[in-house]
């Protein structure tokens, strides 16, 4: 049963939404009974005629506060479900929170790490460096030293996420159940993966796993550096890390000024997104402007800076292939073998032919080759795949949304750094090498080489199992000729029984007529109806036999 705080917070998002002019989202739903209700009030009219509902939508998600922030971020990455004006407003959506005091911060640093923050450190700055929606980040000093950061889970912050993901669950399912557009959405399991990627970022020790991983990965490649995790400082909730300096990659003018080669950093990000899909496997899925800045000590040879490790994607070897193979035969614009990689891998429903999706695929991708390969968007690539894919049924995976999400950063800042970025020179070399190491003489050479250690440990067992497989196919094949004996036997005595019931029912029709005392045409109906059930009765029964 609905608690009333649930139905206190609906009737206040409700009352949010008609205030910004967006009743058209609430018109499915059982909301909408109260909208005119609310439209009595001066405080719900719409005041921002002006705007368009996109825009309307971002203030009133600002406004709900910072679990619908996220959720608009979260949204804004599903362009293959959202209209445009939407999806370019939500994501705009910035996390501007109001940061917790210095008392609390220090409070929870000291109950996390179990003993008082003058033992930890030599200095702690009570003024926070940023303030979002999960967390607040210290500037400190180590007792030996070192500089850090601090980051510290937002007090009460799980419990409000839990009474705000409680009537998202609500919500979501009156949108399925009451809209179409929430039935294509998947709205129920859009929140649910929301809840998952929100209780995974209260947890700090996850964010230092993902850091130290990511960190790794890169320690002997110049082109990103990942600061560096106290262990021995991270808990639940808080964690300790290197503090870095940089400028923002958000700042282009700070990077002219400092003389930094742009057209190396825009293709060096570039890269940075194909060495962790194609090689890791394993990427950083929110690369946005706040989460990255530029080491510039050496202009002509800038390094990326990566941080805030909270949210990362994984791919399998079928989700590269997925996206490798389509990305070649996109620039190649060769439509019949995308279509083909899309029915091969399982994610067109299997009723819609090949030459359908083709044509579909080719409608949706002509246009963007009216462009120079400069203005060409890997991302939009991806957009337009995903928009008519989902027109046959495709279900579009979690990860592969992530990375679209990352892509779309990526080429946005890559566009901003360098206009004149062209992302197939960069990402045709990634491409090229991946086919080679999957489908080439190496790859063989490696696979068989990886699995040597195995056949060889194998090896003294194989003509045990060889024996095994011989014997239980001979017993196989036993057993079937015994079921085959066993239903001619049946069949034999079917017939049997049939034969003998059919002169039965001919036996007692004749009983019957002998019993008349009149000629059988002169009998009563009811006789008549017997004698002919039981005669078609023998006939049903000698046709089977």
């Amino acid at each position: 049963m609905t608690s009333l705080l649930t139905l206190r917070r609906a009737f206040v998002i409700n009352r949010i939404l008609v205030r910004h002019g967006l009743e058209e989202f609430l018109a499915p739903t059982p909301l909408s009974k109260i909208t005119r209700l609310l439209k009595l009030f001066a405080l719900s009219s719409n005041n921002h005629k002006s705007l368009n509902r996109g825009e309307r939508l971002n203030q009133a998600l600002t406004e709900l506060g910072p679990i619908f922030v996220k959720l608009g971020q979260m949204l804004s990455t599903r362009r293959d479900l959202l209209p445009p004006d939407i999806a370019d407003e939500l994501a705009k959506l910035q996390d501007k929170v109001t940061p917790f005091t210095s008392e609390v911060a220090v409070a929870t640093v000291e109950k996390q790490l179990g003993c008082p923050i003058g033992e930890i450190f030599s200095h702690f700055d009570p003024t926070p460096m940023a303030s979002a929606s999960v967390a607040q980040v210290h500037s400190a000093t180590l007792l030996n030293g070192d500089e850090v950061v601090v980051k510290i889970i937002r007090p009460g912050i799980t419990r409000k996420i839990k009474a705000d993901l409680k009537l998202l669950h609500l919500l979501a399912g009156w949108f399925e159940k009451y809209s179409s557009t929430g039935r294509r959405l998947h709205a129920k399991t859009v929140i649910k993966d929301y809840e998952a990627t929100l209780f995974n970022e209260l947890d700090l020790r996850i964010e230092a796993a993902n850091t130290s991983q990511l960190r790794h990965n890169f320690e002997n490649n110049r082109i990103l550096y990942v600061p560096s995790v106290y262990w021995d400082l991270c808990r639940e909730r808080v964690m300790v890390q290197e503090k870095i300096y940089g400028i923002p990659i958000g700042d282009v003018e700070a990077l002219k000024a400092a003389n930094v080669d742009m057209r190396l950093l825009a293709h060096r990000g570039v890269e940075i997104f194909f060495t962790q899909v194609f090689k890791h496997s394993y990427f950083h899925a929110d690369m946005h402007p706040g989460n990255i800045f530029v080491d510039v000590s050496n202009p002509a040879d800038p390094t990326y800076i990566g941080i805030d490790c909270g949210i990362m994607g994984t791919l399998n070897e079928s989700d590269k292939r997925y996206l490798g193979e389509n990305f070649i035969a996109f620039f190649n614009r060769d439509y019949r073998r995308v279509a083909e990689l899309h029915i091969k891998s399982g994610w067109i429903a299997p009723h819609f032919s090949a030459e359908e999706f083709e044509t579909a695929i080719r409608t949706a991708c002509e246009p963007i080759f009216g462009k120079s390969l400069d203005e060409i968007s890997f991302g939009h690539f991806m957009i337009q795949l995903f928009q008519t894919a989902r027109r046959f049924e495709m279900e579009v995976q979690p990860q592969l949304v992530l990375l679209q999400k990352t892509l779309l950063y990526i080429e946005g800042l890559g566009r901003q750094l360098y206009p004149q970025l062209d992302l197939w020179e960069t990402a045709q070399p990634f491409l090229n090498e991946w086919v080679a190491m999957t489908y080439g003489p190496r790859a063989i050479f490696k696979k068989i080489k990886n699995k040597f250690p195995e056949w060889l440990e194998q090896l003294p067992d194989m003509p045990e199992k060889v024996a095994t497989l011989l014997e239980h196919s001979i017993q196989q094949e036993e057993k079937q000729s015994e079921l085959v004996k066993s239903i001619e036997v049946l069949k034999d005595s079917q017939n049997k029984s049939s034969g003998r019931l059919k002169w039965a029912l001919l036996g007692l029709a004749l009983v019957l007529v002998s019993l008349l005392d009149q000629p059988i045409w002169l009998a009563s109906d009811g006789i008549k109806q017997i004698l002919l059930s039981l005669s078609l009765a023998s006939f049903v029964v000698s046709f089977r036999a």
